[in-house]
């Protein structure tokens, strides 16, 4: 299993296969690498494909430090740097795509080609000039204390809800498995950061080419959140997936896969 040793000592888990440009794909909340298993076979063919765990997350090492959006992208930084990755595809899922604006924001643009996100809103909390935001306050703290006395009933209702379609019991298995990785303190931590965080004052700041890929089904995330995006970002396109809810990359796999290579070749 390849492992990338920070500065600080964290080890980080990533895949690494194919040739060409690197496509990075960054996972959501509490998720993990696992869940672009069907991306690998798919891009390694013509990219160097590479899916990476975020700290405490899937097989990264298990620390209870650094658990924040900042801290996620500068793991990101020094990771880039040491494979010394250049024309860099951000693929951004959930909260991975916060990790991709919050890079941009620190880091600039020198070494990033595109970015693609994946069923996100610019910021996740209702704010009060924010309306479509996932989460006020209330919701928030429920949440939050759901974690630390009911994490499993919690996620047994949660995450059905990033789907359309019920999930078989094999994939909500090994869902259920990375999802609880993580210990309670940590999910808690890193859940409380992601959800606050707000990027709208950026997006117009952004100029790498950006493709927006949504559900259409609006359990968690509404349409309008892709919309908002494609309105603020310079060099957006915005893809509705028909058939997905939060997961178009597993609900409508070889669609999706399809969308995002011919973005990437028309940007050659």
């Amino acid at each position: 299993m390849p492992y990338m040793k920070l500065d600080e000592g964290v080890k980080l888990y990533y895949e690494d296969e194919g040739e060409g440009t690197p496509v990075i794909f960054l996972h959501g909340v509490w998720m993990s690498s696992r869940f672009f298993s069907k991306q690998l076979p798919y891009f390694r063919e013509n990219y160097r494909t590479i899916l990476l765990d975020f700290r405490g997350h899937g097989q990264s090492s298990h620390v209870q430090d650094g658990h924040t959006i900042v801290g996620y992208a500068q793991d990101l930084h020094e990771f880039v740097n040491r494979l010394g990755l250049k024309d860099v595809v951000l693929v951004g899922w959930s909260m991975g795509a916060f990790v991709v604006w919050e890079y941009l924001q620190q880091f600039g643009e020198e070494n990033i080609k595109a970015s693609v996100i994946v069923d996100e809103l610019a910021s996740d909390f209702k704010w009060p000039d924010f309306p479509i935001g996932a989460f006020d306050f209330s919701a928030l703290v429920h949440i939050m204390r759901e974690v630390q006395t009911n994490r499993a009933g919690f996620l047994q209702g949660f995450v059905p809800l990033m789907f359309k379609e019920p999930l078989s019991e094999q994939d909500f298995s090994w869902m259920m498995e990375e999802v609880t990785r993580l210990s309670e303190s940590v999910a808690s931590a890193i859940l409380f950061d992601q959800s606050v965080v707000d990027y709208r004052e950026f997006l117009p700041k952004i100029t790498v080419p950006t493709l927006l890929c949504f559900g259409r089904e609006e359990k968690l995330i509404p349409v309008a959140a892709g919309e908002h995006l494609k309105k603020h970002i310079p060099h957006s396109q915005l893809v509705i997936f028909e058939n997905s809810c939060h997961c178009p990359f597993l609900e409508e796999a070889d669609h999706f896969n399809a969308v995002v290579d011919t973005y990437i070749r028309s940007l050659s």
